[in-house]
């Protein structure tokens, strides 16, 4: 027993070490999340509650290799002047208004992620707003967390909209239309307030900055497209891609090896400068999730997870409103410190425990996909969209800092954790969940 406790508490302590050193921004996050996690795996090899084979186990490649397919084919179409085209394109339909385009942006983000998931939709739209902040000369930032949040709400109303539903569906055996019947509904009211809540905490940017735009109307759209062959190949690879995405399932493919044949596709096709090519992958961003994977596994293997989870599955006893409400908040508040996905799986096997006891859990699974979903807007960390989005700001020269994403991300966790419970409880009362 008190080894169990040993390993809880040094696992608990590198994790929360790590963390404070991600907040400071004294050292890049990916150094200090790299050094984290060799401390983890180094101590807990030690302590004997991990290994360099659970550490492997506890990696998602299924997460690395979504993310490095996707950014080769972004690459690809960089290259093009694609982004461009559409970021003219936008800025004329939104007739150089930014709060207009605001809008605009948000409600596609949101409705793209509903049917690819929100890590792919971010990583396509990151260039287009970087074209549109650039033409415009408009900050990038606003944009950016509010396409990175939306996408985090809109894509909880499906089954493949968020990694966490995709866990959720498959081990509950819920489908596509059970997660848009139960959760749309509650994220289509949800958005609206998001929408609005974004439009009031960036008012006095997206208001005054309609007057930057004044040698839009000289813009050609058609004349940004550098390479109309390769922009015409790279859509067709892209259209594919998309179309594997909605079938993976029913062919056995995960979403990970879907991007890598696209990009595959793409390169073969395209046949680029390799070095080129990779210059487009987020090395930092991918390197950061090793890392986290790497210190998550650790905290799970200690045990540590399991008492979190294990103490909200314990309040199901004292009734069912109060074990969603419980588990809706403990998701939101454990997935904007761990992240989303880990912590999702950590709770998987503690509900498929309560439904082998005979409790009725469905009203949990819904509870839980809220939020993760949700919560996971509070920090930079919470999310996988979250850290590249950041990771596209520093690259971009506009680097977003830990302190600004919480001053916008933890009113708008509480605000749509909040909506989400009121639903969600009249939605356990009417028995609707």
């Amino acid at each position: 027993m008190t080894a169990d406790i040993a390993a809880i508490a040094v696992s608990a302590a590198i994790f929360i070490f790590t963390y404070v050193g991600i907040l400071m921004e004294r050292v890049h996050r990916t150094l200090v999340v790299l050094v984290g996690a060799i401390v983890m795996l180094s101590l807990g090899t030690w302590l004997g509650f991990y290994s360099l084979d659970l550490a492997v186990e506890a990696t998602d490649s299924n997460t690395i290799t979504l993310l490095f397919g996707m950014m080769v084919i972004v690459g690809l179409f960089q290259a093009t002047g694609f982004f461009e085209y559409l970021a003219i394109a936008a800025a004329k339909l939104a007739r150089g208004k930014a709060w207009l385009l605001f809008i605009y942006l948000g409600l596609t983000t949101t409705v793209v992620s509903m049917f690819l998931d929100n890590v792919t939709t971010i990583i396509l739209m990151i260039p287009v707003t970087m074209s549109l902040a650039d033409i415009l000369d408009l900050p990038m930032t606003p944009f950016l967390v509010g396409e990175v949040m939306l996408s985090n709400i809109g894509g909880v109303a499906t089954l493949i909209g968020d990694p966490p539903n995709i866990l959720i569906g498959s081990a509950a055996h819920l489908s596509f239309t059970d997660f848009l019947v139960h959760l749309g509904p509650i994220v289509l009211l949800v958005w609206v307030f998001a929408q609005g809540l974004l439009l009031f905490m960036y008012r006095r940017t997206l208001w005054n900055a309609h007057t930057r735009s004044d040698g839009l109307a000289g813009m050609k759209a058609r004349r940004a497209l550098t390479d109309p062959k390769t922009t015409q190949r790279m859509l067709t690879v892209l259209a594919a891609t998309i179309v594997l995405f909605f079938c993976h399932e029913a062919l056995r493919l995960e979403s990970g090896i879907v991007a890598l044949i696209g990009a595959s596709a793409g390169l073969v096709w395209v046949w680029p400068d390799a070095r080129q090519a990779l210059k487009a992958v987020h090395w930092d961003v991918l390197l950061f999730f090793v890392g986290l994977f790497v210190i998550v596994g650790g905290l799970e293997s200690s045990g540590a997870l399991d008492v979190v989870a294990g103490a909200i599955s314990a309040l199901s006893a004292h009734g069912m409103v109060l074990a969603s409400l419980v588990v809706l908040w403990g998701s939101a508040l454990m997935s904007a410190v761990v992240d989303n996905v880990p912590f999702t799986i950590a709770m998987l096997p503690v509900l498929l425990a309560l439904q082998a006891q005979g409790v009725a859990v469905e009203p949990l699974w819904w509870a839980l996909a809220l939020g993760v979903g949700f919560g996971g807007n509070a920090t930079p960390v919470g999310a996988t969209a979250n850290v590249i989005a950041i990771s596209a700001s520093e690259k971009a020269g506009q680097p977003l800092p830990t302190k600004t994403w919480l001053h916008k991300g933890i009113p708008m966790a509480l605000g749509t954790c909040l909506i989400a419970s009121i639903l969600d409880v009249m939605a356990v009362y009417f028995g609707l969940f």
